[in-house]
């Protein structure tokens, strides 16, 4: 029995000596299937990592920017940029403080010198002009009786005066009545005193009433939104800004070492950022008499030859000052936008140009014609002024984190 249990446990038994058949080719199969998964795990590896390298680590790029080359670019000495000041400008305020009663402009406004702006509360002032013009009439009255009672002791100093030549009188009776003369000669006095006084603190209370009323100093237009009624102001503070439009100049400002190439009356031609597609005759008509130290520029002050509509107050220009004055023809020739020329690539068969906004390529379809000096005319696309790709990778594509080379 113990035989028999013995015989059939060991025939049980596993001889893990043993290799089942066909073992050896499969397991050459698993390794040869595992190194062609890995083999293609890193084919795909290698093309992808441009895009990831791309979106885990910013690309360095440098950058150029879209210009507009005037038509007169062989005639332009220096090149600088300003803003357009007003040369003429007052920020109107009360003279007294108060409370805004009334407000006769509006932003946009046009006023002459004196018009009236605004108007404060002066129901105070006016019944202080009122008691003192009664103090007025009561010193006037006092001035009446003083001289009243003055002529009276006069008729009787020349009574007393004939009786003492007479011997009729005494003379201390008459000396009695020519100190008391006197004394009612200087009440006269005191009493129109105290009227000129009083005609004094009604003509300042009337100033003061005046001061109320907040009028232009200056004829121009209203350029800033004014007080509101019922609004509490300070003396002093501004109650609305007013411009002449007529005296603007730009006011730009010029490098120190280029200063010696500009001249008074020197000719200059003015784009404005607001309508870069019109260009503007000017002269210089004065130079700066200080210079920046922080920015080692000067001031030089232009004035517009052409019609000035639509030019407003602290708009930015840009001022070209030339070797040969503009003729009214040559103005209407448009300026041209010029890109870079290494800015313009290629994709997908499209000429295009990346541009640097907010710290992502930013991908424009463009159209370019001739060249212009190092760059290509550009007849669509960025506007002036735009920050461009200049020799984009191959790999660059639309919304791709990049950042700027420093210079």
């Amino acid at each position: 029995m113990s035989d028999k249990l013995s015989s059939d446990l060991a025939s049980l038994r596993i001889d893990r000596d043993e290799r089942p058949q066909g073992g050896s080719s499969r397991g050459i199969v698993r390794v040869v299937i595992a190194l062609a998964v890995v083999a293609v795990l890193a084919g795909v590896g290698i093309m992808a990592w441009p895009q990831v390298e791309a979106t885990i680590f910013k690309t360095e790029v440098t950058t150029g920017s879209i210009t507009l080359v005037s038509p007169v670019q062989a005639s332009i000495q220096v090149t600088s940029t300003g803003y357009v000041v007003p040369q003429r400008a007052s920020n109107v305020g009360a003279k007294v403080p108060g409370r805004v009663s009334v407000v006769h402009v509006k932003e946009g406004d046009n006023v002459n010198k004196g018009d009236t702006i605004a108007e404060l509360e002066a129901a105070d002032a006016q019944s202080a002009i009122i008691s003192a013009q009664s103090r007025v009439a009561a010193t006037r009255a006092q001035v009446a009786v003083a001289v009243a009672n003055l002529e009276e002791i006069r008729v009787q100093v020349k009574r007393e005066r004939l009786l003492v030549d007479k011997g009729a009188s005494a003379k201390a009776t008459l000396e009695n009545l020519l100190a008391r003369e006197r004394a009612l000669r200087a009440s006269v006095t005191a009493a129109q005193a105290s009227v000129k006084a009083a005609q004094s603190e009604v003509q300042a209370l009337q100033v003061g009433l005046q001061d109320r009323v907040i009028v232009a100093p200056l004829s121009g237009t209203v350029v800033s939104k004014p007080v509101e009624t019922g609004e509490l102001v300070g003396a002093g503070a501004p109650v609305v800004r007013i411009a002449d439009f007529g005296s603007m100049l730009v006011e730009s400002d010029v490098p120190e070492s280029r200063l010696h190439q500009i001249k008074v009356r020197g000719p200059c031609e003015v784009v404005l950022d607001a309508y870069p597609a019109k260009r503007y005759r000017g002269e210089v008509i004065e130079l700066g008499k200080r210079v920046d130290r922080a920015k080692a520029t000067v001031v030089v002050k232009v004035k517009f030859l052409d019609d000035m509509a639509g030019v407003l107050p602290d708009m930015s220009a840009r001022v070209s000052f030339l070797s040969e004055a503009l003729s009214a023809e040559q103005t209407k020739e448009p300026a041209k936008l010029v890109v870079p020329t290494t800015a313009v690539t290629e994709r997908d068969g499209n000429k295009v140009v990346f541009a640097l906004q907010d710290g992502v390529a930013k991908r424009y379809i463009v159209q370019v014609g001739e060249p212009v000096g190092s760059g290509l005319h550009l007849l669509n696309g960025p506007a002036a002024g735009t920050r461009v790709i200049t020799d984009p990778p191959a790999t660059l594509r639309d919304g791709q984190a990049i950042k700027q080379k420093e210079d």
